[in-house]
């Protein structure tokens, strides 16, 4: 009798990131409504963003609204696609397709803002 695996839960990943698997991990839930071109194009700008900017620093959560949608009312998602940026803190949220990359290496801290 083979040992069965349980999948880890979104809890458990959170935990695990934040007992500090990694300084500097990122942990990030992307919900989209299904695999809608608005989805799509989402999901592709942020692996390439993740990808580009911190490799092997992210876990990368993508969450199906419509297969999970008692996820969004803890989340307090009310579009789609959004970003939630849940480590490091603080937590933020981005709202589209993600496309605008300065705009969402700023909100990651990634890139500082430009001085005026």
């Amino acid at each position: 009798m083979g040992d069965k695996k349980k999948p880890k839960s979104s809890t458990t990943k959170f935990e695990k990131a934040s007992a500090g698997r990694g300084r500097g991990t990122y942990l990030l839930r992307l919900y989209v409504a299904g695999a809608s071109p608005q989805s799509m194009k989402a999901i592709t700008n942020l692996k390439r963003i993740c990808e580009e900017y911190i490799p092997r620093r992210y876990d990368l959560e993508v969450i199906n609204i419509y297969q999970q949608p008692v996820l969004l009312e803890g989340e307090q998602v009310i579009a789609t696609p959004t970003l939630i940026k849940k480590l490091p803190l603080p937590l933020r949220k981005f709202i589209g397709d993600l496309a605008n990359t300065d705009k969402i290496l700023l909100g990651l801290d990634l890139r500082k803002k430009d001085k005026e």
